[in-house]
């Protein structure tokens, strides 16, 4: 395949250029910044206007390459750790940038009061390699009208070259995205304790495939002791100590974690509380005999509709997934449709027959918002605190 670069572009503030390489051919220049290094991996995009600190520390992008439709992103910096609820970052959703690589249209000097680096340093410290003035809604269209596609991207400083035939070669033998086992890498080692502020009203047990730090932090303001569990820990060890259970969010193709599945399937039929998010929410619909579906181009920024199709009003949500729950599976599942979105009419969200248990593809949480669904925390533990009292 032959590539035709592009004059060299001039990118004085950071000294490094950046090429990325589409699986369909299609070849990008621009500049970089952030760590010079040549990643591979899907390539997605999200619609948001702002949060790109929790964005980037979620650990459902892992393996991803995120590319940022608005047209300037690092504004208002990096904010501290420090400032967080209970001892939980405020404006992060882990401990550490999860995506592949970052793609921007322009980068600006922050300004706000709470910022102590900039998105550049950020990504240098953190080994993560981004781009930038290029036209990321030129990007954002091939993905719609292709679909999402494995991508390479790389930084390197401008006084050197990449060659494009290399770049191919490495991305053509590279391992997809669906195949790679994302939740093991993202879950923690061994069980974490979050305590709120006051006596817990009940513990609630997570099993962890890469939760977002705001599920947390709803948890802990509703009064709650959480425990984290990895996600190949067994069924007993999360229902002993648990009054109710989360199926968190995470990374990748759930249809390859048949031993999570398994376990989630023994969760369900204990009969305890269980409210599956995102990733839990297609965990649950296939440990019951259901199936999921990739996505064209995925669900992923902070202004996706669904409507419930039990009371018929609708509410606008943030997502972050790639695969979809198929409602025509649902039928031998004991599974009810509760949402639906409102766009392409895809499962959003689903209550069980017999079970107390609920789930939402979208995130409830919704860090940095919007919070019109948050009161299914509020469902939830009602649901919990309502278990076996009638």
């Amino acid at each position: 395949m032959q590539y035709r670069s592009l004059a060299k572009l001039v990118c004085r503030e950071t000294k490094l250029r950046a090429r990325l390489l589409l699986e369909d051919g299609t070849a990008v220049e621009g500049c970089g910044f952030g760590f010079p290094d040549t990643r591979i991996g899907e390539v997605v995009f999200t619609t948001s206007m702002v949060g790109y600190t929790e964005a980037l520390t979620d650990p459902s992008y892992a393996g991803q390459i995120l590319v940022w439709t608005h047209t300037m992103v690092g504004c208002y910096g990096v904010p501290s750790r420090d400032h967080s609820i209970l001892g939980v970052p405020k404006n992060y959703e882990s401990d550490r940038i999860h995506v592949e690589g970052f793609i921007v249209s322009e980068l600006p000097q922050p300004n706000h009061y709470l910022s102590i680096s900039s998105l550049s340093e950020w990504l240098k410290e953190s080994k993560i390699p981004g781009m930038y003035r290029v036209d990321t809604r030129a990007i954002v269209k091939k993905l719609r009208e292709k679909g999402v596609m494995m991508g390479i991207l790389s930084i390197f400083p401008e006084n050197e070259d990449v060659d494009w035939g290399e770049l191919e070669k490495k991305l053509r033998t590279a391992e997809r995205y669906e195949s790679i086992n994302f939740a093991y890498a993202v879950s923690p080692k061994s069980t974490i304790l979050h305590e709120p502020g006051s006596k817990p009203v009940a513990t609630i047990a997570i099993l962890d495939c890469g939760i977002k730090y705001g599920i947390l932090r709803w948890l802990l303001k509703l009064g709650f002791k959480v425990i984290r569990f990895p996600c190949w820990s067994k069924p007993s060890e999360i229902l002993d100590e648990a009054d109710g259970v989360i199926i968190s969010n995470g990374p990748g193709n759930p249809a390859i974690l048949k031993d999570v599945i398994e376990t989630v399937r023994d969760i369900v039929y204990s009969g305890k509380p269980v409210l599956g998010i995102c990733l839990g929410n297609q965990l649950i619909a296939l440990s019951l005999g259901a199936k999921v579906y990739k996505l064209k181009y995925g669900h992923r920024g902070p202004n996706k509709g669904v409507v419930d199709v039990l009371t018929k009003r609708s509410y606008i949500t943030t997502q972050n997934h790639g695969f979809a729950v198929d409602e025509e599976s649902l039928g031998d599942s004991d599974l009810i449709l509760w949402f639906r979105n409102i766009d392409d009419k895809s499962v959003e969200g689903f209550i069980h027959s017999k079970f107390p248990v609920m789930a939402v593809q979208f995130h409830p949480e919704g860090g940095p918002g919007p919070y019109d669904t948050a009161w299914v925390f509020e469902v939830f533990k009602k649901m919990v605190l309502n278990h076996g009292n009638g």
